[in-house]
């Protein structure tokens, strides 16, 4: 090793730096509540989490199941490693990143689409464990959801 500020570090460590500032940077996109866990929120995305300018369609309702046992420490459709704690809904055809908004039993939640489903038939969304807890949610029956205004379809 040289003097002064000349470190030199192996191939492997090099790249292992490099994922590691991209996904502190991809982090630091999704917001400060994921940053700090790992990609679990432990709080409850607002509007205001969908992006500058966001918008809605009009509410609607839909058939919706959740899911996570049996599938925590995978891999998501959309990448990203499924926890209990994890917000996200998966939908068949939807952009991975699509915000969507549900709203159950007065309470409401903001969240992006993280993998594909459902699977069981009759039903138009399946949300993780993290996103039915906050919904209040009993496991599968009708939501009235609102999707961002750039894919929804009227």
């Amino acid at each position: 090793m040289k003097a002064g500020n000349d470190i030199r570090i192996g191939r492997g460590a090099r790249c292992a730096a490099i994922l590691g500032v991209c996904a502190l940077g991809a982090l630091g996109t999704a917001g400060p509540a994921l940053a700090q866990t790992g990609g679990v929120s432990t709080v409850a995305p607002t509007d205001a989490d969908a992006g500058p300018g966001s918008a809605f369609s009009t509410l609607r309702s839909a058939g919706a199941t959740w899911y996570g046992p049996g599938l925590y420490g995978r891999q998501t459709a959309c990448g990203q490693v499924l926890r209990p704690g994890t917000l996200g809904v998966a939908h068949r055809n939807l952009p991975c990143g699509t915000a969507v908004k549900f709203v159950y039993a007065g309470r409401q939640i903001v969240t992006r689409v993280i993998d594909r489903g459902p699977y069981a038939r009759g039903f138009a969304w399946d949300l993780t464990n993290g996103a039915r807890e906050v919904l209040g949610f009993d496991g599968s029956g009708r939501i009235r959801y609102a999707v961002a205004a750039q894919f929804a379809r009227d």
